[in-house]
């Protein structure tokens, strides 16, 4: 394993030559990428997931968001149409579900998208990916888990008839004296005693979860498919195309995590042939259900009557029946399936800082992995703390549109480093290729950028701050630390031998 510690004192000279540019657009080979997987600080990442366990963790990690949570502030926007906006938001999602399925089957390592763009654009544009990835990954745990509670709260009341007070289940300034979001932290608490178990039992805990979710999405379609009102339909798009293009860029959130199973890449079992079919069967599996749900939502309730709803698939079981009991169930399935996101993408967010400090662009204890679990213990609690404190404290719409801005332009980066790697590396091997040559990365790339366009100034206010911090960090400690910087050209050759 190569040394991660400090700088030495005389430092070589960087790769690509002592220029600044040069520096910040150092490229890793892709043969390092690969020969270092699993390599962690003490110890290495262990290769027990097939493709059944990547395939559930990928719809673990998207399923349940958009429609248990981000469903009720959608629908205000788009009305009816609001079938179509998951429609745009999963056209957008699916061409760069085809990119991220050639570079995973080509490159399989944890970083994802920001390894991606490291082999293929150098070293600033994998750190700005990167830094979209915790961006995307840590702050759409936060959002999920604050959509958690509101089910929480919905099951409680159903079946012991006691909620737990806005006090302690809110953020502050959501609602009147509210203090903190509780059960938001207690599930990313959760989430994160399973990943400290270690991989392979995480992934067992999130099949089960997977396979309750769909159950209830099915069972709420069963149900609500009874209340359904054609009337409902007659004022198809009343807030116009533009209403349909804003839900869209929010509901982009609802297909935040397929790309998870790419986060796995080094410890699946036969990663080239797996991680494709993975991305694929999950994204087509969850845009089914998605359009399913939604068209029978709206069905079976008026669309003005989502408004602050908080839990509205649960609120129309209940209209339609006439009866508490399968809202109440349905509540079950949801704080089931919505606690399988929070462990997933957590899990995500792990890996993708692993990679990163691997590489010495973030500090070291995030790459410091467990001989006894085989995972990285240090960066599991240290990023669910921070993902925890965020549920608690911030109210869920912020940071919804905060996390698709993120996942936007890594999604995008995606699409671009598909067709760079083709130009520099058009014999390298590969399991899984984008059809049609450059067109699709190219309209994912569009799709990226048009549903960026559509999001609030707020948002993008976030977003440029979000990444002047970054740049400062990168400038600061990144590029002094990173790995290409401070080990001399014949450490790499040799790691690669």
């Amino acid at each position: 394993m190569l040394d991660q510690g400090a700088p030495p004192t005389t430092r070589p000279r960087p790769q690509g030559g002592g220029g600044f540019g040069s520096r910040m657009t150092r490229r890793k080979p892709v043969d390092r990428l690969v020969a270092e997987g699993g390599q962690g600080e003490g110890g290495t990442l262990r290769r027990t997931l097939g493709m059944w366990q990547l395939t559930m963790i990928s719809i673990g990690a998207t399923l349940g968001t958009g429609i248990f949570v981000v469903l009720g502030e959608s629908v205000p926007k788009a009305g009816p149409a609001v079938t179509i906006s998951f429609v745009i938001a999963g056209l957008t999602a699916l061409f760069s579900a085809l990119s991220y399925a050639e570079l995973a089957g080509t490159i399989p390592v944890a970083g994802s998208s920001y390894s991606y763009a490291y082999a293929t654009m150098g070293e600033l544009v994998a750190w700005v990916c990167g830094w979209c990835l915790v961006l995307e990954y840590g702050v759409s745990v936060a959002a999920v888990a604050v959509g958690w509670g509101e089910y929480l709260n919905e099951l409680l009341d159903g079946t012991i008839g006691v909620t737990i007070p806005d006090a302690l289940s809110a953020a502050p300034g959501e609602v009147d004296g509210a203090i903190i979001n509780l059960p938001g932290l207690i599930v990313v608490l959760l989430a994160m005693v399973f990943l400290l178990g270690g991989a392979k039992e995480s992934a067992r805990a999130n099949t089960i979860m997977v396979i309750v979710k769909i159950a209830a999405l099915v069972l709420f379609c069963a149900v609500g498919f009874t209340g359904f009102k054609s009337g409902n339909y007659s004022d198809f798009m009343p807030l116009g195309v533009a209403g349909v293009s804003a839900a869209g860029a929010s509901l982009f959130f609802s297909y935040i995590g397929f790309d998870a199973a790419s986060t796995a890449g080094e410890e699946a079992k036969n990663p080239q042939r797996d991680l494709p079919r993975a991305i694929m069967l999950s994204l087509i599996i969850v845009t089914a259900l998605y359009v399913l749900v939604a068209a029978v939502a709206v069905g079976a309730w008026n669309w003005k009557d989502f408004e602050g709803s908080e839990a509205s698939l649960t609120a129309i079981m209940n209209d339609v029946t006439g009866q508490n009991v399968w809202g109440t169930l349905l509540a079950a399935g949801a704080v089931i399936s919505i606690a399988s996101v929070v462990l997933t993408v957590l899990y995500g967010q792990t890996r993708v800082l692993f990679a990163m400090s691997r590489d010495g662009l973030v500090p070291k204890t995030f790459a410091k992995v467990s001989g006894k679990t085989g995972t990285p213990r240090v960066n599991t609690v240290l990023v669910s703390l921070f993902c925890g404190a965020l549920a608690s404290v911030i109210p869920l719409g912020k940071l919804v549109d905060a996390t698709s801005i993120g996942t936007l332009f890594a999604f995008g980066l995606v699409n671009v480093a598909v067709i760079i790697l083709r130009r520099t590396r058009p014999d390298m091997p590969r399991t899984f290729r984008v059809p049609l040559g450059w067109l699709f990365p190219v309209l994912g790339f569009g799709f990226c950028a048009y549903n960026m366009y559509n999001l609030d100034a707020a948002t993008w206010k976030v977003f440029g701050v979000w990444m002047v911090v970054g740049l400062v960090f990168y400038f600061l400690y990144g590029m002094r630390r990173s790995r290409l910087e401070t080990e001399p050209p014949a450490a790499e050759v040799s790691a690669v031998k």
